[in-house]
Formats: structure tokens, C-alpha cells, sequence
């Protein structure tokens, strides 16, 4: 039995007239009705009652034409779902973040968006280290993240830059070193600070000592580690020290927390979207090319 079977046998059930479901489907009578008596054959039973003037069907036939219908129907949405999946308009997208990256700018913007275009996609969004994402999406857990610390070729991910920020200070409202014109790294000799760990992202916090030694802070005085962003924040809240930040840390800083430019310590950080190179989702495509046609990614890439 094949489909064609389905379709001209439904067409005659609902016509209850070969002549017409001939004219229906543009075939000619003589072989719509050799389907007909085939399907019957291989059925084992009548489907129609023949009559001087059409047909019409019998007890089976009308049970086996509720079935057809439902049948060709369910194909036709497995075939209208598999298609939106082809061009990137179904299906699940699994994408990682940094907490820090996603309060302002490209990051929100590409979800925001997503919902926008792909209306009946599903995004599933997870929060981690960076470090953390680039094994999930080399291990297939995630299709792409945005991530720091990104090495600058890697043979099996591709990647864009999507954002640069500065690394600057925070310190409570009111500190001393608020009040001055022009804060350098010598400034914070002595200062408490809360400082990251280093294995998360041992080259940069590496190269962050190297920046502070060579400006003049030779020995950090560390009085507590934060884990993220969000505890260091929250440390420097509290007026436990100071901590370093992103420059966007001050689109979501408490209030009592100040986020200070360091002037001669220059360390962007790029922040990129990174996935498999082999990964072949459409949805996956859609969303990257939607990225880089945001304003700042373009600006990022020019």
C-alpha cells in the first residue's frame, strides 16, 4: 500500500463518484479505478458499493476513510514540522551565557531577538563559567555560548567576537579612591581587595598580575576570594575592599558600589559566540547569522 492508494481512495470516498475524484486529482478514470480495486484487493474487502450513479462506501470503508483522512493528515504535519526544522524555524536551541554578559548589550539582545524570529523554536538558556561552556559545546551538551577566555583558533569551534569590555574597579560609594582625577595601579597599594581565583582562567588572571606588577601594585593585598562577578559586587558592597569588574558591571552594581577606570591598566576582555564547527542545526545557523547582524557585533568585526 502506498500513498497514492490513501489519496485516491479518499478522494473517491469523499466525492462518493469516480468521474469527479478523477477530475479532482487530474487523473484519468480508468486508473483511478484500477487503484481502487488494487487497495480492495490487498485489503481483502469492499471499500465501495458500485451504483448505477457513483458509490458509495461500505460499513469498512467509512471506518477506513476516518482512518486515512487522520493518517494523510498526520503526514502532512510531519512534513510541515520536519520542514520548519530544515530551515531553521524548530527544533531546540541550547545555549550558555556568562552571568556577567547578560544584563546589557549583544547577549540579551540575541535572545530577545531569537524569541522574536523563531517564535516556535524552544531556547534553553544556561548560566556558567566560560570554561565550563566551551566543554559542553565541544562535548555536544551545548550548540553554542558566549564565552571569555576564548583562545584565538581552536580546530574544532568557530567563533565571532560579539563584545569588548574593560576591566575597571569597584569600590564602595565614598571610598577615597573615588575622589581622585586620575586613578592608577600604584593608587591601590595596600588596598583590601576581593580578588578572583585563578582557575577558572589561569592566563588572565596570570596577565592581570603581570598588568598590575608592571603599574606599579607588586603585591595585591587579598583578603577574599569571589567567585564571580556577582559575589565580588556583593563583597565590595558590603565595604569589605575593592574587586575588579567589567566595565558593564555598573549597568547593574548596587547602589552603594562605584565601578572606577583604572587609566594605565589596559586589558580588554573579548567576549565571543563559540560553537562546533561540525554542528549542522539549522537553527544554530540562524542564530548566528542573526548575531552578527547586530549593530554592535558589526562594529565589534569592522
Amino acid at each position: 500500500m502506498e500513498l497514492r492508494h490513501l489519496r485516491y481512495f479518499i478522494a473517491t470516498g469523499e466525492e462518493q463518484h469516480y468521474g469527479r475524484a478523477a477530475r479532482r486529482l487530474r487523473v484519468a478514470q480508468p486508473a483511478l479505478s484500477r487503484q481502487i480495486q488494487d487497495l480492495e484487493e490487498e485489503l481483502g474487502f469492499k471499500l465501495f458499493h458500485r451504483l448505477p450513479r457513483g458509490v458509495e462506501l461500505s460499513s469498512a470503508g467509512k471506518l477506513f476513510l476516518e482512518d486515512a483522512q487522520r493518517i494523510l493528515q498526520e503526514i502532512s504535519d510531519a512534513a510541515a514540522r520536519a520542514g520548519r526544522v530544515a530551515s531553521g524555524r524548530l527544533g531546540t536551541l541550547r545555549l550558555g551565557f556568562t552571568e556577567n554578559s547578560c544584563w546589557r548589550g549583544v547577549v540579551p539582545e540575541s535572545f530577545r531577538r531569537f524569541r522574536e524570529l523563531q517564535p516556535d523554536a524552544e531556547l534553553q538558556l544556561q548560566p556558567s563559567a566560560s570554561m565550563e561552556q566551551i566543554e559542553a559545546i565541544r562535548s555536544g551538551r551545548l550548540d553554542a555560548g558566549f564565552v571569555n577566555f576564548m583562545p584565538k583558533s581552536d580546530p574544532d569551534l568557530d567563533q565571532i567576537p560579539v563584545a569588548r569590555q574593560q576591566v575597571e574597579l569597584a569600590a564602595p560609594k565614598g571610598h577615597p579612591l573615588a575622589n581622585l582625577k586620575k586613578l592608577r595601579l600604584r593608587d591601590l597599594t595596600d588596598v583590601p581587595f576581593i580578588w578572583f581565583p585563578r582557575s577558572p582562567s589561569p592566563a588572565f588572571y596570570d596577565r592581570l598580575m603581570h598588568e598590575c606588577y608592571r603599574g606599579g601594585l607588586k603585591s595585591p593585598h587579598i583578603v577574599q576570594e569571589g567567585l564571580n562577578e556577582a559575589t565580588i559586587l556583593s563583597l565590595v558592597s558590603s565595604g569589605l575592599g575593592v574587586g575588579w569588574v567589567l566595565g558593564t558591571a555598573r549597568w547593574r552594581c548596587p547602589e552603594t558600589v562605584v565601578v572606577l577606570p583604572v587609566s594605565d591598566l589596559n586589558m580588554p576582555l573579548t567576549l565571543a559566540l563559540a560553537w562546533r564547527r561540525d554542528n549542522a542545526s539549522p537553527l544554530l545557523a540562524n542564530f548566528v547569522r542573526d548575531v552578527r547582524r547586530l549593530p554592535d557585533v558589526r562594529a565589534v568585526n569592522k
